[in-house]
């Protein structure tokens, strides 16, 4: 394998809801889903029925052919969301790509030949590919790949002010997550939403929202935006909308999908009949009022737990969620920062993830039983016990 990876010490072997087990068939709690991704646990029965069954019908088309599962998944989230129309890929990065290929090709086709320039934002995470790592804004992830693609601009998230400076007549899109996960959950202000919505207005500049991580019920709805007071003209999703299986999809209306023409753009496994199978029944879940406040209620458990932990050993500065997406902030000192304290988790039997780099951060599985919550929160305390001093 490549170097670009430092994986953990133990080798999983099986995994079953929210318990994983290594090799030594040592069990872990698992508090990272594979970076949010494992929406509904690992192996639900719904997910290893849906794709059991798809296996023994068709595993592959090309986009010359359209399968029936892909076609049913475009419905539901036509159904759910404000799209009219949708593209499947195979990732987060791939559906950023291809929403900033869709934004300027409106602005081409519709506005102004010149109207191309993307605005994004400070400690943003869009991908890694060219444009999306040229998108980020973080010198860490550009050093030494460039030369970065053009006509992007970069402005500090959460910033109103000159903000009509860079969203200009020029811009074709503004793509902005609502909660930004590596910068270790944090959310948009509401001003900066609202300041950003009237000049895309003026400008006539589209609104792409990266919801890759913070869509399929992460955040307690469905898709981050219902809390936002915002409607996206394009949205980009991945990760937990196929509980595992890679998929991605780029989501808009009728008129901004237009522009996008016979050939303008595709992809050989996007809209695969295995991976639709599965992300459809993923989403006819995740749409249920039940799961989505079920989620709400265990961020509810989390943030009361970690806030007692943070009670008695002042460990964190900042305890800040969405859903159950949650980041705790680590008052660092030599011997407790994030890779001792994953290092301690790990040996306890408890999985979480890094976010900045100095956040834990914590994305289970939206359906975690409040038991295993509690029993995974009670290793994290006695880590935290043992590493701060």
């Amino acid at each position: 394998m490549m170097p670009t990876y430092k994986p953990a010490e133990f080798v999983p072997s099986k995994a079953k809801g929210s318990w994983v087990w290594d090799k030594k068939n040592k069990k872990y709690i698992d508090f990272a889903s594979g970076i949010a991704v494992s929406s509904l646990g690992h192996c639900h029965p719904i997910l290893n029925k849906a794709l059991s069954d798809q296996s023994k019908k068709i595993w592959h088309l090309s986009n010359l052919l359209t399968n029936e599962p892909a076609l049913r998944l475009a419905k539901i989230f036509c159904k759910y969301t404000f799209a009219e129309k949708v593209f499947f890929s195979n990732s987060g990065a791939e559906a950023v790509e291809g929403a900033i290929k869709t934004a300027r090709k409106y602005a081409y086709t519709n506005i102004n030949k010149n109207k191309n320039e993307i605005v994004s934002f400070s400690d943003a995470f869009h991908g890694r590919t060219m444009m999306t790592i040229a998108l980020n804004g973080s010198d860490r992830f550009i050093e030494g790949f460039g030369p970065m693609p053009g006509g992007i601009k970069h402005h500090p998230f959460n910033e109103i002010k000159n903000l009509e400076r860079v969203i200009t007549k020029k811009t074709a899109a503004v793509i902005i997550e609502l909660v930004q996960g590596e910068a270790g959950i944090i959310k948009a202000k509401k001003d900066f939403i609202q300041k950003i919505k009237r000049l895309c207005k003026k400008n006539k500049a589209l609104i792409i929202v990266d919801e890759v991580q913070s869509g399929a019920g992460r955040t307690g709805t469905l898709f981050a935006y219902e809390q936002f007071g915002i409607k996206p003209d394009i949205m980009c999703c991945a990760k937990g909308i196929g509980g595992g299986i890679p998929i991605g999809a780029i989501l808009t209306s009728t008129k901004i999908a237009e522009c996008m023409q016979l050939g303008s753009h595709g992809s050989t496994f996007g809209g695969n009949p295995l991976a639709c199978a599965v992300a459809e029944q993923v989403m006819t879940m995740l749409t249920k009022k039940s799961l989505l406040n079920g989620v709400k209620k265990k961020e509810k458990l989390f943030l009361d737990e970690l806030k007692s932990i943070n009670k008695e050993f002042k460990c964190f500065g900042a305890i800040r969620s969405s859903g159950l997406w949650i980041g705790c902030k680590l008052n660092v000192t030599k011997s407790f920062n994030l890779d001792t304290m994953m290092k301690a988790c790990y040996a306890k039997g408890l999985m979480i993830l890094k976010a900045n780099n100095n956040t834990i951060r914590i994305a289970p599985s939206l359906i975690i039983e409040d038991e295993v919550i509690l029993k995974g929160l009670k290793i994290l305390r006695e880590a935290i016990q043992e590493q701060h001093h």
